[in-house]
């Protein structure tokens, strides 16, 4: 994956991320999308509405970068397709 040093996380519109307001989960690349969607249980302190709006950044990345998305909702990560 490509590695986002400090510098470069810092001058990121917070709308670059899953969680703006938390600056965590970047999207910038596919790599980055799939990354967010791997951790995306790992992010604390958010709401389900924080979760949803997450989510729905989430697929507009992955359709930008042509990522692949089995789950159509956060609440079936994890679940056996």
């Amino acid at each position: 994956m490509s590695r986002l040093d400090e510098q470069h996380r810092d001058r990121m519109d917070a709308r670059e991320f899953a969680f703006p307001k938390q600056r965590k989960e970047p999207l910038e690349d596919a790599e980055h999308v799939r990354n967010a969607v791997a951790r995306f249980d790992q992010v604390e302190g958010v709401s389900d509405a924080e979760r949803d709006d997450a989510w729905d950044r989430i697929q507009r990345a992955a359709k930008k970068f042509g990522v692949d998305l089995q789950e159509k909702s956060w609440r079936e990560l994890g679940k056996p397709h």
